[in-house]
């Protein structure tokens, strides 16, 4: 079997939240290696470190003599023809870098993906979509609790109704829209930012925080009610540029944020909370913008107890489109090294999991699979932050493991 169609037919979950060595869930894209896909692996040779690699039928190959980190090749004029115009080293194959890459299977003889990104900062856009806006609401008026969710669901989408995909945020219509939820008294935060003029824009997590496919995502220890939150993540360079795309999960804490929006920090940027991957897409002519506009980003949580979730995000659904919230990201601020942005979801899970009117929240062990057309497939486990492998290798590691390894001399970082 080649490394294409291995790789495609390896990830999934069986009943248990045990992940099988086949399964018909992917990792790749549905067109396989046709796309220029690329990423970081820990290289556990002689001398151990990141890797920026790009994937490719024969295998998969360092750059980093050329591209020491993931920062510098986003730089480049045409990421994708830089690509294919670095031959680099074969260090694996892709079916043996996917099979490592997968939750509970790693072997720290062999290379294992790590999150696509390394200097990039990791912003977030949150309140892009109409029906994430009502739960946000929800959420809101719930003061945190699950229990109090449904009665308020049917209060405001009595008052709101389901349907303000068609209201442009900051429009003249949203403006009328706003008077009219002051007037009853409904008005929020997250209406604020889901039809007024300026978006929602945060730091989800710090840089080199993230973690990669197959790798363990945390919730905290104290939160009652939490979901994934499946998103399509743009690649955007220093220059401001959107290059290529790949796949996130912006782990939510709704008990925590629904408490206070100045709680948001505690809701999202927690030890192993932003996971990214499985690859970058690079933009080339097969692969762009509309793709992306267009994309449908598939759910599936599998619990331990059998229990089974699915979901989709519908891209063509977003309120903003992504350029207008790259330029927002833009607007006061400069990212030297560039930066990854999470475009929202639509998926907010209102069924029940356990006891009628708890809703949905994770459970230790749950397998999350985040899968679509073009990126492939993110796939991790669900245990708390507390207790998730901590982050230690940050800057200081990151640059004296690059000098070790001799990739400063010349080509930078």
């Amino acid at each position: 079997m080649n490394d294409t169609k291995a790789a495609s037919m390896m990830v999934g979950a069986d009943k248990r939240g045990q992940v099988p060595s086949q399964a018909s869930v992917q990792v790749l894209p549905d067109d396989g290696l046709q796309g220029i896909l690329v990423g970081r692996v820990w290289f556990p040779g002689t001398m151990p470190g990141p890797a920026v690699v790009a994937l490719r039928p024969e295998g998969v190959f360092d750059l980093s003599e050329s591209y020491p980190t993931m920062s510098t090749l986003l730089d480049a004029a045409q990421p994708a023809q830089a690509v294919h115009q670095t031959p680099g080293r074969r260090i694996c194959s892709v079916d043996e870098l996917i099979r490592n890459s997968l939750p509970g299977q790693r072997q720290t003889e062999t290379p294992w993906l790590l999150a696509p990104c390394d200097l990039q900062v990791v912003k977030a856009a949150g309140v892009t979509f109409a029906a994430s806006l009502i739960e946000r609401v929800i959420e809101e008026q719930a003061q945190g609790d699950a229990s109090r969710a449904q009665g308020l669901r049917s209060q405001v989408i009595g008052l709101i109704g389901e349907n303000l995909a068609d209201i442009r945020p900051g429009s003249p219509e949203a403006q009328a829209l706003k008077a009219l939820l002051q007037e009853k008294g409904l008005w929020s935060q997250y209406l604020e930012v889901g039809i007024g003029p300026d978006a929602e824009v945060f730091t989800k997590a710090p840089v080199l925080a993230s973690v990669g496919c197959g790798e363990d995502i945390g919730i905290r220890a104290d939160s009652a009610w939490n979901n994934p939150e499946p998103e399509v993540v743009l690649a955007v360079n220093s220059r401001g540029g959107i290059v290529g795309a790949t796949l996130g999960n912006d782990v939510n804490l709704r008990d925590i944020e629904g408490r206070s929006a100045l709680l948001l920090g505690k809701a999202k940027d927690n030890n192993a909370s932003c996971a990214l991957g499985p690859f970058i897409r690079l933009f080339d002519a097969s692969f762009g913008l509309d793709q992306v506009r267009s994309e449908t980003v598939h759910l599936r949580v599998a619990g331990v107890e059998g229990y089974e979730l699915r979901g989709i995000n519908t891209m063509s659904s977003i309120s903003r489109d992504p350029t207008e919230l790259v330029a927002q990201t833009l607007a006061a601020h400069q990212y030297p090294d560039g930066f990854m942005l999470f475009l929202g979801t639509l998926f907010a899970p209102i069924e029940d999991r356990d006891e009628p009117g708890s809703g949905f929240t994770h459970k230790l062990g749950d397998v999350v699979t985040i899968q679509s057309a073009w990126l492939g497939g993110l796939h991790n486990r669900v245990t708390h932050s507390e207790t998730a492998a901590p982050w230690r290798f940050g800057l200081r590691a990151f640059i004296n493991n690059l000098a070790q390894r001799g990739l400063l001399r010349g080509a930078g970082l």
